[in-house]
């Protein structure tokens, strides 16, 4: 689709500076959004009764516009009855006439075009003065979807575009699909030069490619450079919508967007939490853009992206992507199940639909808080981007909380919550109630949280010049951790009585929720000068070890729960802050096991279990354990083998745990191979070169990767420094003032 003509028409309105509004990425103040703002795909099923199911759910969740897509064979078809029925209950209908794609593809030949005249004629004739509009293309930007060429689509568009204008009917079209823009301007531009431009421009306006609603898109200008431009959800909306009224056409919306719940779980295990939370935030921003007539979900019923479950697998799901043909929904009805996104969308249809949006009290810097009003109330719809936290008694006053009615993303009452995080919240008050922000509102400064963490919540901790905060069920075992944990009360012991005693000391202590279980306290004790000046403008070490913590655990990488941190505020010695966690019982760490390999033995025995574990059945375990862990974006930075801690099940399968996780960054994305070879040079140096080349391959051929000199690179320089640091860094100059003694 990528023709000289298009690519032409395309730049001549870039580089003429029209693809450019001023603060596009902001949301403009006071405009209306359409009562029926919010629509969705719908497909139904031979059964009759998928019928009746279907309209059940569209009135649950309190939707009225719906896209229905429809084809060949269709008016003869299950679809026609279901079509018929969606007319009677009055809904306001989207007719999607989608061409087979082993049609499309031969669009320019006159047999094909006769085909589709006539049928484009039959569903006008019985459907056109019933439905609300009709629309023409189907990710036409896509040919291995459509199939269509260019002039194949156009001739497509003549003959719709001519039978459509002559039933009188609304039309839109050309259903592009993703940010690109270079399409919608050359193929607008081919239209309007043909007189047959659409009444309503669509392109599906999805963000799922950029992760997150709120993210600026990496992908047109790279990371370094996303948050110069921010190309966010808004900025792409208020562009579109200028594109679509410099060629004359008045109306633009989103057809289809959505956010599989497998692409997800590439970084993020909680699929069915985060596609929820992307779905009330995607429909809040589109909202707030003030450029979309309607904006659409889809498809309504299917396991990857539906808000229902079908209760298929991903070898169910049809040969073609449901954003080109949604055809039908498949599944046994027995085995639906509803989605967390039905009802985050159920709540944001019934919150922000026909209200005025205000204005944007914080956006495009991590924290969202947007403000509407309905006819009864001021709606403020508050979150953060993913991992991140921000307490709202920073950004309200003690006095419009208490009177505040607090919604959760699904619809719930509130009845105790201190923080605002990446699943969206909604506070409501009467109208006639005045609300006004703090000033300088913003994100808590280098605070991470994992905001699905089952049956949990965060309470902040503040007393008496400390701060920190308190995983716990709910505030009475919140405030029995701070008290019986309260870090005035805690101090490192001697070095015989801790676990470890070094820069850090690091001890044990009974858990007060359970009398049988521990608890692992830890607490820098010891800085050297330099550590002491770098890190004054770092986190503290409990914070960052909190936040590796969290960090890991929302990615799906097993590590000790969190269990509080605390730091004193204005603390210039660096060491008055404590990171509390679950304590790990441990049978071994992959150090034990790879010493022991070393040696050249081929089975590692656990005693406490009675197990023995061969070699290669470890590195095969941690070989998968580490490709997940940096498959979801985390680089560990500190990953010797005694941060590993490995319990063994009776079945032999490894458990691995991390530790001491202060120093690791994440991403949202996969972790670069570069650093990947960083963390597995560190937890190798004490395995001998055999059973490094066993372990390396087994993790490269997890990517398709083999053992190359640029591989093993980083693992002969980390070898150099570890040995040279052993002879000449601090512990080599203190080994030879203690042999130096002991010689005199």
């Amino acid at each position: 689709m990528l023709t000289w003509p298009i690519i032409r028409k395309g730049l001549a309105y870039i580089l003429g500076g029209r693809l450019y509004i001023k603060n596009g990425h902001l949301p403009p103040a006071e405009h209306k959004i359409p009562e029926d703002f919010i629509g969705i795909c719908v497909a139904s099923a031979p059964d009759i009764g998928m019928d009746d199911y279907v309209i059940s759910q569209l009135y649950a969740l309190g939707i009225h516009q719906i896209r229905l897509d429809f084809s060949y064979g269709d008016l003869e078809s299950f679809n026609a009855r279901f079509l018929q029925r969606l007319i009677d209950e009055n809904f306001q209908i989207t007719l999607h006439l989608v061409q087979p794609f082993a049609n499309a593809v031969k669009m320019e030949s006159m047999t094909e075009q006769t085909q589709w005249k006539t049928f484009v004629r039959a569903v006008l004739e019985r459907f056109g003065s019933q439905v609300t509009r009709v629309e023409i293309g189907a990710t036409i930007n896509r040919k291995r979807w459509a199939g269509y060429t260019v002039d194949g689509f156009l001739q497509a568009w003549d003959i719709a575009y001519k039978e459509i204008k002559q039933h009188g009917i609304t039309l839109a079209g050309p259903n592009l699909t993703d940010f690109e823009p270079i399409y919608n301007i050359g193929i607008l531009s081919m239209l309007k030069a043909r007189k047959q431009l659409p009444d309503i421009h669509t392109d599906n306006l999805f963000s799922e490619r950029v992760s997150e609603p709120e993210r600026f898109d990496h992908r047109i200008f790279k990371y370094r450079w996303a948050i110069w431009f921010k190309y966010n959800l808004v900025k792409k909306a208020r562009l579109f919508k200028k594109i679509s009224t410099d060629f004359g056409v008045k109306h633009f919306m989103s057809p289809v967007a959505f956010w599989a719940i497998y692409r997800i779980e590439r970084l993020l295990p909680d699929g069915e939490q985060k596609q929820a939370d992307y779905a009330a935030r995607y429909m809040i921003l589109n909202a707030a853009s003030g450029a979309l007539d309607q904006a659409y979900w889809g498809a309504m019923i299917c396991h990857r992206e539906g808000l229902i479950n079908d209760g298929l697998t991903d070898a169910e799901y049809p040969p073609l992507e449901r954003v080109t043909h949604y055809k039908n929904v498949d599944g046994d009805r027995n085995n639906f199940r509803y989605h967390p996104s039905f009802y985050a969308m159920q709540t944001v249809t019934a919150l922000i639909q026909g209200a005025t949006y205000k204005t944007a009290i914080a956006t495009a810097h991590g924290l969202e808080v947007h403000h509407f009003q309905t006819a009864r109330h001021n709606v403020h719809a508050l979150w953060t981007i993913n991992g991140k936290v921000a307490l709202l008694q920073a950004i309200y006053h003690a006095a419009d909380l208490l009177q505040a009615e607090i919604i959760n993303r699904d619809g719930e009452p509130l009845t105790e919550t201190h923080i605002i995080d990446e699943s969206p919240i909604y506070l409501r008050w009467p109208i006639d109630q005045a609300v006004t922000a703090k000033p300088d509102i913003g994100l808590a400064k280098d605070l991470a949280i994992h905001a699905h963490i089952p049956d949990l919540q965060y309470y902040p901790f503040n007393q008496n010049g400390w701060f920190g905060l308190i995983l716990a069920r709910n505030a009475d075992e919140a405030a029995l951790l701070g008290q019986q944990l309260n870090p005035e009360n805690l101090s490192s012991p001697q070095k015989d009585k801790a676990l470890r005693h070094a820069r850090n000391a690091i001890w044990a202590l009974p858990d007060p929720r359970d009398a049988s279980r521990k608890v692992t306290v830890k607490q820098p004790v010891k800085m050297y000068p330099h550590k002491q000046f770098l890190d004054r403008f770092k986190p503290s070490k409990a914070k960052r070890s909190w936040n590796g913590a969290v960090e890991l655990l929302r990615r799906g990488v097993e590590t000790a729960r969190p269990v509080a941190f605390f730091e004193r505020e204005h603390d210039t010695s660096l060491k008055q802050n404590f990171y509390i966690c679950d304590y790990v019982a441990a049978d071994c760490s992959v150090g034990d096991m790879f010493v022991h390999f070393a040696k050249g033995n081929k089975d590692f025995y656990i005693a406490s279990k009675n197990i023995t574990i061969s070699a290669q059945e470890t590195y095969m375990q941690l070989a998968q354990y580490l490709s997940i862990m940096h498959g979801r974006g985390t680089f560990f930075r500190d990953l010797s083998g005694g941060n590993v801690l490995v319990r063994v099940q009776d079945d032999k399968k490894l458990h691995f745990s991390l530790i001491d996780t202060a120093r690791a960054r994440f991403y949202t994305y996969p972790t670069p191979i570069d650093q990947r070879l960083s963390d597995l040079a560190r937890i190798c140096n004490k395995l001998h070169w055999a059973g490094r080349e066993c372990f390396l391959g087994l993790y490269l051929a997890k990517s398709g990767r083999k053992i190359k000199f640029s591989v093993k690179l980083p693992f002969y320089l980390y070898d150099f420094k570890v040995a040279f640091k052993r002879k000449f860094g601090r512990k080599g100059i203190r080994n030879l003032i203690r042999k130096f003694k002991k010689a005199n």
